[in-house]
């Protein structure tokens, strides 16, 4: 299935946005993808001669795929007429495994805790192309619909 109406929805663009596919969605959770491009102007200055992608930046993703797009989701569900996301990261908890390199595909899979009264909370892993985790935690925000 195809949900890029659900990307486009996502408050971000280029060079900041961090998610190229979600793969599968339901109320319950979300998967999806995101590569990070080599030439990417980051990697020049994240430890030079060796670079890897930031943990914040791996946190991101994981909050615009696992959180973003699951609560734009949720929200379409409501069955409102839907016109804007509105979010704000309230907590996050990440613990780091392995480096996430230049031209890595990543995949992120995000279970949801809990949505109540416009708090989301999600249970969220990342794997590399290999199957490795390379990170896990636990991610809450708050994300209602703006109505123009």
């Amino acid at each position: 299935m195809n949900y890029k109406h659900i990307i486009s929805q996502l408050p971000y663009n280029k060079p900041f946005l961090f998610v190229d596919t979600i793969e599968q969605i339901d109320t319950n959770g979300v998967t999806g993808g995101y590569t990070f491009a080599a030439d990417a102007d980051f990697y020049n200055g994240h430890f030079t001669n060796n670079p890897i992608t930031p943990g914040v930046l791996l946190t991101e993703c994981c909050a615009q795929i696992g959180l973003v797009c699951l609560g734009i989701y949720l929200l379409q569900q409501e069955k409102e007429e839907f016109a804007q996301v509105a979010i704000g990261m309230s907590s996050s908890e990440m613990e780091f495994l392995v480096p996430v390199l230049p031209n890595e595909t990543v995949r992120v899979t995000s279970q949801k805790t809990y949505f109540r009264f416009g708090k989301l909370k999600c249970s969220v892993k990342m794997h590399n192309s290999r199957g490795v985790l390379v990170c896990k935690g636990t991610l809450s925000g708050m994300i209602k619909n703006q109505h123009g």
